[in-house]
Order: C-alpha cells, then sequence, then structure tokens
C-alpha cells in the first residue's frame, strides 16, 4: 500500500498540502483558545468576594410651608396699624380691623396666598373692595381700591401673587392707600403677625399673638376728610379778661354767651396756679364699651 502511494508521486504534494494545512488551522485554534481564557490574577481576582458599593446618602426631606404670606404692596410699610383708632370726625375709638398702606394710585396689589376670590364690590365705607379665601378660616380682604383686576368673580381660583387690583382711594377714604385685613372665622387679625413670614402647618400661624387689641386709642392724623365728611362747626367762643385781684396775677377765662343777655356770664377771677404739663401723646385709655368690630 505505501508503495502504491510513493509511486504516485503526483498524489504526495496535495496530501502533505492538506495535512500541513489543518495542523497549522488547529495550532491557531488552540492558541486562540488559550488566549482567551483568564490568567491566574483574573482568576483570583474573580474567586474574591464581592463587595457591594454603599448606597448613596439619602436627602433629608425638606416640607414645603403650608402658608407663605406676602405683603400686597410690597416695598410700601404700614402707616396705620391695627388696633384701637380714634378719627377726627369719630366721637369715641374703635377697632381698626387692618392695616393702611399707604401708595400711589395705581399701584397693584397682589394677594398675599393661594385661595379662591369670595366676592368683590363696593361698599360705603371699605369703597370698591375684594375679599380672598384661603382655606382653613383664613380671609383676605383689600379694600379702597381703584379698579379691580378684569374677570375677576366670585368662585374663581387664584395662585399667590395674583394682581387682584389697583390702589385708589375709594369710599371712606382719606388718600390714596389701602386697607388690608385678614380674618380667622370672621375675627379680625393683625396683618403684620403674617406679612413676610411663613408657616408649616395651621398650628403654627400665630392666632393668639395676632389677636391681641391693645387697650389704647391711637388718634389719627389724616390730611384729607373722606368725602361725606365735614369738619365739625366751631362754637362762637368770647376771651373775657377779669380784672387784677388782690392775690396774684388772672388769666384770661373763656367764658360763654349767655343766651338770655346776650352777654359773657360773669365769673370771679381765679389766681394762676402752676399748670400741668401738656399731655403730647396722641393715645388715650379706653374702656370696653368703645371697643366695636
Amino acid at each position: 500500500m505505501f508503495r502504491e502511494l510513493l509511486s504516485r508521486d503526483s498524489r504526495i504534494p496535495p496530501l502533505l498540502g492538506t495535512g500541513i494545512a489543518a495542523f497549522l488551522i488547529g495550532a491557531v485554534a488552540v492558541a486562540s483558545a488559550q488566549a482567551s481564557l483568564p490568567s491566574r490574577e483574573e482568576r483570583a481576582a474573580r474567586m474574591a468576594p464581592m463587595v457591594a458599593a454603599p448606597p448613596p446618602a439619602a436627602r433629608p426631606h425638606i416640607a414645603q410651608p403650608k402658608f407663605a404670606f406676602a405683603s400686597p404692596l410690597t416695598g410700601f410699610a404700614v402707616n396705620s396699624p391695627f388696633g384701637l383708632r380714634k378719627m377726627p370726625w369719630e366721637e369715641g375709638g374703635r377697632l381698626h380691623e387692618g392695616v393702611d398702606i399707604a401708595a400711589p394710585v395705581g399701584t397693584p396689589i397682589r394677594v398675599t396666598l393661594a385661595g379662591t376670590v369670595r366676592r368683590t364690590g363696593v361698599d360705603g365705607g371699605y369703597g370698591r373692595f375684594v375679599e380672598v379665601s384661603h382655606g382653613d378660616g383664613l380671609t383676605s380682604l383689600y379694600a379702597h381700591l381703584g379698579r379691580t383686576a378684569p374677570g375677576l368673580k366670585a368662585g374663581m381660583a387664584i395662585p399667590a401673587g395674583y394682581v387682584v387690583a389697583w390702589v385708589g382711594s375709594t369710599g371712606r377714604s382719606t388718600g390714596a392707600h389701602l386697607h388690608f385685613e385678614i380674618r380667622e372665622d370672621g375675627r379680625p387679625l393683625n396683618p403684620v403677625a403674617f406679612m413676610g413670614r411663613t408657616f408649616a402647618t395651621t398650628a403654627d400661624l400665630p392666632l393668639r399673638e395676632a389677636g391681641r387689641v391693645p387697650r389704647r386709642v391711637r388718634i389719627a392724623q389724616v390730611s384729607d376728610w373722606p368725602a361725606g365728611v365735614a369738619p365739625p362747626a366751631r362754637k362762637r367762643q368770647t376771651v373775657v379778661v377779669l380784672p387784677a385781684v388782690a392775690v396774684g396775677r388772672v388769666r384770661a377765662t373763656i367764658m360763654p354767651i349767655d343766651a338770655g343777655t346776650n352777654t359773657p356770664a360773669r365769673r370771679q377771677a381765679t389766681p394762676i396756679t402752676p399748670a400741668a404739663p401738656a399731655v403730647t401723646d396722641h393715645e388715650a385709655p379706653v374702656s370696653p364699651s368703645v371697643i366695636s368690630g
């Protein structure tokens, strides 16, 4: 058999070529397989226990405040505070149920909190006004308005900072300003206790602090009298200088006119005594009976 193969010279080269090719292919395949196998270091690393990376630190939860009261007229100060006040045309003090903020006519007025328009209209005292409900029994009122926002009507939901009106001087007003109120279940509260402050929950609201009313009356100073209110007429009085008496000097005394004789009533002269210092405080004590509102 081998002799036959050897005698066939023409067949030996193809067989040798095929064998050599198969050998080379096998060698390449073995080398590739060995190269793809992991090294000893890699096998050792894979056998080491896997340690999970620590989770990222959780961020602390920051609760958003439930109430964030803004000033309805940013940049303008309160010029007439909450509390007992006596106007020049009033006989006694009464509760000023909000604060007055003076500003030029046409200054935009923004709602202090998000809420729902409760009512709008015109009142003899408040003039043109807007009232907004904020939930939890809280309401805010904006009065003496020049004009209200177009389309504003009861039941309309409005966001915080929404322009509800512009400053005017309607109603019983002494000049261009905003009368601003905050109430809780109808009870007037001091708006200064809320403006510019935030509160996380309803329980944090300063209801007790804001509900306190000082027991003194402020005498209001006004530059203009409201329309329909006339200053009181001054009574005619006559000054009579009484003659000197034996003790000391005398002072001029204002005596009423006697209606029957149309002459000043006579009165004994009194010596001058040191007078008490003039009262310059514009506040006066008030009894509970004069508290209204």
